[in-house]
């Protein structure tokens, strides 16, 4: 199970390393009906029940409504988070880039609104603190968007020894570089507001005041947590 921020990059590169797979597959793939989401209405549990162990399946949610499996141990769950200044930036023009319900506001006002807890899936601040709490849980691997653009290959050496998978080294150097071409095409997509997936894309919008405003409340909520994030490289 997948939870995370950067969800649609970490869900290519797990698929890749748990798959073997090449990178130009999976671009040649929808990798959404590879990896369901539990929470969305399609394709639905049913299906989801139906799929072969193991399955690779994402979601959004906060710790306490996962399964009870998860809470067990009998399944495995894959946790990233990404520093919130960037994060609340991508899901900003995330929310921009809808069809339907598209965000029509100031990136202030939701900026405001990420930081009083009124955005979609609740307080990003309880939802990464929560999932902390249980990063040491031997079913739970918690990453950070960061350390993909930092240490790719500690990441990814990271995720065959916690999915089980073997590779020997010639296997591990050339599935590293073939991660280092996903993450680059995902965050060079043309599709994609530019530099939306590189870290430090808060300094381009942040203002003085909202940069102060956010660190005041960032160490209101995230005080007594030692989670630390790199806000750029």
């Amino acid at each position: 199970c997948l939870v995370s921020a950067g969800t649609g990059l970490l869900q290519e590169v797990v698929y890749l390393v748990s798959q073997g797979a090449d990178p130009d597959e999976i671009g040649l793939m929808n990798i959404d009906e590879q990896l369901p989401v539990l929470e969305y209405p399609q394709p639905g549990l049913d299906i989801i029940k139906e799929l072969t162990s193991p399955r690779l399946i994402k979601s959004h949610l906060p710790y306490r409504f996962l399964p009870s499996d998860l809470h067990n141990g009998n399944s495995k769950v894959i946790y990233m988070a990404r520093n919130p200044k960037d994060l609340v930036v991508s899901y900003y023009q995330f929310h921009r880039s809808l069809r339907t319900m598209s965000y029509r506001g100031t990136f202030q006002e939701f900026c405001r609104r990420f930081m009083n807890d009124k955005l979609g899936y609740g307080s990003w601040f309880e939802h990464v603190q929560e999932f902390w709490e249980h990063h040491m849980d031997a079913n739970v691997l918690f990453l950070k968007y960061e350390d993909m653009h930092k240490d790719l290959a500690t990441m990814v050496e990271q995720l065959v020894r916690f999915l089980g998978v073997s590779y020997d080294k010639a296997q591990l150097e050339s599935m590293v570089e073939h991660c280092h071409q996903l993450i680059d095409q995902c965050c060079n997509a043309e599709a994609l507001p530019v530099g939306r997936g590189r870290v430090g894309l808060w300094k381009d919008i942040f203002t003085v005041s909202m940069n102060e405003k956010f660190d005041l409340v960032y160490k209101q909520k995230m005080g007594k947590c030692d989670l630390t994030f790199d806000f750029y490289l």
